[in-house]
């Protein structure tokens, strides 16, 4: 057996690891933390961009930088046979295809580029080049969806060869776009994606883990023969290619990895319904404190900022001195702004004010839930200041537990949940809140 050829992932946002363990997160990457990842034991490792949260001239500028970066570790530490990927959103949000472009220019001479937005546990299929969302067992194409309507990253088409013409205004048209379809990749694709180059375009199919199992071995076997093939994903492919099996300890067990027997707390940041639905659900439990955070107030009378966070952190204090749960979340109405970049430019006002309260929190709590994709970025990276991580497996479908050092300077081997805004189902958070407060 050859080789397994090393997956490196830059994520946009840090949810990318959802159906994966045991791997290293980087959410710094200067050559040497990038080397951590290359020399790391597990086939896979993860750089957390959050390009998600940033304008096209910043993702452009990260990505390139990243880029750079990897392109002298890769050298340094004589790594041949690699695969990249761009993992973005099941529900085809992020910075396309500025991202597959820049990493191209960069890291360069790549046959291929597939798009391939699968992501099973969280209920989204592809079938006849068109992208789908299950939602409450109905096959919903993802165009008629809350997310084709998003204010930074909406669109207007399922299927995947015009919303490629859709995203790349006209550069590739849809005819340009080759189909992997369903029964091509159950009979076996090694001859067409040997015949691939010049950056082809590609849309793969998937209605189940087996379909990418016998994509990806395909992939793997011509690209060690020299092909150069480039990913923009979701999460399931990711599986495939990493083949790293069960995790260590199953989900219903992830409480075994609490370092007090104190409750944590919980933070929720994201928007969108389903986490709506959920915190709803989060806040019918008897144990379970809810703190807003008005950010209306923080709109508007910004010179507010401490006394919101001073205030948050007494609760959250009086709640766990009384043994119960603080749930800290932004206030739900969707707030309109003049345009896109001030909208952007707010949220990061509004998370900057949480990572103040995620500091500030008590040192000895049990876990922390991050619900969130961007939220759960800057918790990594701002709120624990975390340069690494270790990813120790999925505590729900989708939902990923790291858990920080031994020697964090406040919240030693504390685990963490990373909690997309728009998996699992109505009960999710209380399900990974009981799960992990044992």
């Amino acid at each position: 057996m050859n080789k397994q050829p090393k997956i490196i992932v830059l994520d946009d946002d840090p949810t990318g690891s959802q159906t994966v363990h045991s791997c290293l997160l980087l959410m710094q990457w200067d050559v040497d933390t990038l080397r951590d990842g290359l020399r790391d034991e597990s086939p896979i490792f993860f750089i957390l961009t959050n390009t998600r949260a940033l304008n096209p001239q910043e993702a452009q500028r990260t990505t390139q930088e990243v880029c750079r970066n990897l392109k002298s570790a890769i050298a340094l530490e004589n790594i041949e046979e690699y695969v990249i990927v761009s993992r973005s959103d099941s529900t085809l949000r992020g910075h396309y295809p500025i991202e597959t472009d820049t990493i191209a220019q960069e890291l360069g001479d790549f046959d291929a580029h597939f798009l391939i937005p699968a992501f099973f546990e969280g209920g989204r299929i592809t079938r006849h080049s068109t992208h789908y969302l299950i939602i409450d067992g109905v096959e919903t194409p993802v165009h008629e969806t809350e997310f084709a309507q998003d204010s930074v990253f909406g669109y207007s088409y399922s299927y995947l060869p015009d919303y490629v013409n859709e995203k790349t205004k006209g550069k590739i048209k849809p005819e340009e776009v080759q189909c992997f379809l369903l029964e091509d990749i159950r009979k076996g694709t090694q001859e067409r994606l040997r015949k691939l180059n010049h950056n082809q375009c590609c849309a793969v199919d998937a209605e189940k883990q087996s379909d990418l199992d016998k994509f990806a071995q395909d992939l793997l076997t011509v690209a060690r023969e020299g092909k150069k093939f480039l990913f923009r994903s979701a999460a399931s492919i990711l599986t495939s290619l990493a083949g790293v099996g069960k995790q260590p300890i199953e989900a219903e067990n992830m409480g075994k990895y609490k370092p007090t027997d104190n409750t944590g707390v919980i933070l929720v940041g994201s928007h969108v319904k389903k986490t709506t639905q959920q915190l709803n659900q989060l806040l019918q439990q008897p144990e379970i404190i809810g703190i807003e955070i008005d950010v209306v107030l923080l709109r508007d009378n910004p010179n507010s900022r401490q006394e919101i966070i001073t205030q948050a952190l007494e609760k959250v204090n009086q709640a766990l001195s009384n043994s119960k749960t603080p749930a800290i979340y932004t206030s739900r109405e969707e707030l309109t702004f003049a345009d896109i970049a001030t909208r952007l430019e707010f949220g990061k006002q509004v998370s900057s004010l949480l990572m103040e309260i995620v500091k500030g929190l008590p040192q000895d709590i049990g876990f922390l839930i991050s619900k969130g994709g961007i939220t759960s970025n800057d918790v990594l990276s701002d709120g624990l200041s975390l340069k690494e991580a270790r990813l120790l497996g999925q505590i729900l479908p989708g939902c990923s537990v790291i858990t920080t050092p031994p020697n964090h300077s406040l919240f030693p081997n504390l685990p963490v949940v990373l909690f997309p805004g728009n998996v699992g189902d109505k009960d999710g958070l209380v399900t990974a809140y009981k799960r992990l407060n044992g």
